[in-house]
């Protein structure tokens, strides 16, 4: 018998033979061979519904295939084997955005540290105390990712990218045998994704499969690639001969608004509009935490607002702080046009657009597609009663203009990350919104979806106001036209759109 290596004693090869996944009657996967095995680093890309995510499941034995398509499955973990996941799914690390929507979705508000420990224990949540090992181990991956301050915060107090941490340290402090990461970068600022390329770089033994829809994402230490399209494998082998610039894109430096953004001295040249919203010296406090202090500016019909700032700096706070579902401290001031007193929050909802992770993670997943668009129409979650003839046209072009008409039936369920936020779009766009409030818009977003997407916001800037908060905002340079940067909560600079490069001047530094 062959000496077996030291990685094929520690990790686990997983090996597909046609296999096959249907969800909701459809198929999703079509006759997919694939092995994994201890030392390769797989990416994964192809365009959103490819079957990206199904298939990560279908590895974690979160899903099974179609029998019909009498598979092969194979696991195998040093000298044992089997035909099945069971025996070997706690060997398996999984994440992705709907484990991340879960903990929002149920409330479960504990601790990062108890969230991290439940990696141990092979549970969503808490279920024992942790022992003094337990913690000392928690505490050593949070401090790996660079993140041990976060250990005492609660989950759901976390920016989106600090939940994303700490759900990556979960994975990790398990001792995963194989590391399964959808769009895992999604929400992070420019540090911590660095951090987290680098890690993966390092880990030579252990097998990962990382899914993504962005080239500067590509971890350096990739030795394969497998790409999908529209749920069949079109390529798989060495990732130096992927085309993965057809799904991906070129590298960093390369934005999705470049081919179709107005010249940034034609729009400055407009004479801005009349304020929508206004905050006077806010500070927002959430859980008797404060995390914006002293914000003042101005959004204007014609602005384009871009901010940014590391992950927990404020950007999400300040965009539900404008949108209403958070209120400004004494002595702050916010103002929204036609709100006045004896008028109801929800006729400036009404006007403005919103998308936003948390409105995604919000949405129960039963609901169809044209339900969540409806919404829209009455800034809701859901529907409180039955559609009008001016609701269901409305939705109708909406629906028309984002690609989506043939998925109106379908279930949130059903459909994509990347597709679900396609439907954000449209329920945003549904009552022609005067201002639009954008946070991470592109996660899990394909690049084809970006660059249409883009031309539209491009095109809808002159007749409303945009406020885009982003970890990316050099890909917005040529149609932005003011920037607030912010740093825990307190900004580092708020007034017109500088240049690359420019200098910051006192108390405040440039683009990332």
């Amino acid at each position: 018998m062959p000496r077996m290596s030291r990685a094929a004693r520690r990790y686990l090869e997983v090996r597909l033979e046609a296999a096959a996944v249907r969800r909701g009657g459809r198929a999703i996967l079509h006759d997919v061979t694939w092995t994994i095995r201890p030392g390769e680093r797989w990416v994964l890309a192809g365009g959103n519904g490819a079957g990206k995510t199904q298939l990560l499941k279908l590895v974690a034995g979160l899903v099974w295939p179609a029998p019909a398509a009498r598979p092969v499955l194979q696991y195998r973990l040093g000298r044992q084997h089997g035909p099945t996941p069971y025996g070997f799914k706690e060997q398996i690390a999984y994440l992705g955005a709907e484990r991340q929507d879960k903990y929002q979705r149920y409330a479960w508000n504990v601790s990062a540290a108890r969230i991290v420990g439940t990696g141990i224990h092979h549970s969503d949540i808490p279920r024992d105390a942790l022992s003094a090992a337990d913690l000392r181990r928690v505490r050593s991956v949070l401090g790996a990712l660079g993140s041990a301050r976060l250990a005492s915060r609660p989950l759901l107090s976390l920016s989106y990218g600090e939940r994303r941490i700490v759900l990556l340290a979960r994975a990790l402090v398990s001792r995963p045998r194989l590391l399964l990461l959808d769009e895992v970068l999604n929400g992070l600022d420019a540090a911590s994704r660095a951090h987290i390329l680098r890690w993966l770089a390092r880990s030579r033994a252990l097998p990962w499969v990382f899914a993504t829809h962005r080239a500067e994402d590509v971890p350096a230490g990739a030795t394969h690639a497998l790409l999908l399209d529209r749920g069949r494998v079109c390529f798989t082998g060495a990732v130096r001969r992927a085309p993965l610039a057809r799904w991906l894109g070129a590298p960093a430096g390369s934005d999705p608004t470049r081919l179709t953004a107005a010249p940034r001295r034609r729009r400055r040249a407009a004479a801005r509009g009349p304020v929508l919203v206004r905050l006077r010296n806010a500070d927002v406090y959430l859980e008797q935490r404060r995390v914006l202090a002293g914000i003042t500016l101005s959004v204007r019909r014609g602005d384009w607002w871009l901010v940014h700032g590391a992950n927990g700096a404020g950007k999400t706070t300040l965009l539900r702080t404008l949108y209403g579902d958070h209120g400004v401290a004494a002595g702050g001031l916010i103002e929204r046009a036609g709100i006045v007193p004896g008028v109801p929050l929800e006729s400036f909802r009404k006007r403005v657009g919103l998308v936003a992770p948390h409105l995604q993670a919000d949405y129960p997943r039963e609901l169809t597609v044209a339900t969540v668009v409806q919404s829209g129409r009455h800034a809701s979650i859901g529907l409180q009663g039955a559609p009008t003839a001016a609701d269901r046209e409305a939705t109708r072009i909406a629906l028309a203009t984002f690609g989506l008409t043939r998925f109106a039936t379908r279930t949130l369920a059903q459909l994509s990350y990347g597709q679900s936020r396609r439907v954000l779009f449209a329920r945003a766009w549904v009552n022609a919104p005067r201002l639009l409030l954008l946070d991470e818009p592109f996660a899990g977003v394909d690049l084809p979806t970006r660059r249409s997407i883009a031309a539209r916001l491009v095109r809808a800037a002159a007749r409303c106001a945009v406020v885009l908060a982003t970890h990316r905002p050099q890909d917005w340079q040529r149609c932005a036209t003011h920037e607030l940067q912010l740093c825990a909560g307190r900004p580092l600079y708020c007034g017109p759109l500088r240049r690359r490069g420019e200098p910051a001047g006192p108390n405040v530094t440039g683009l990332p």
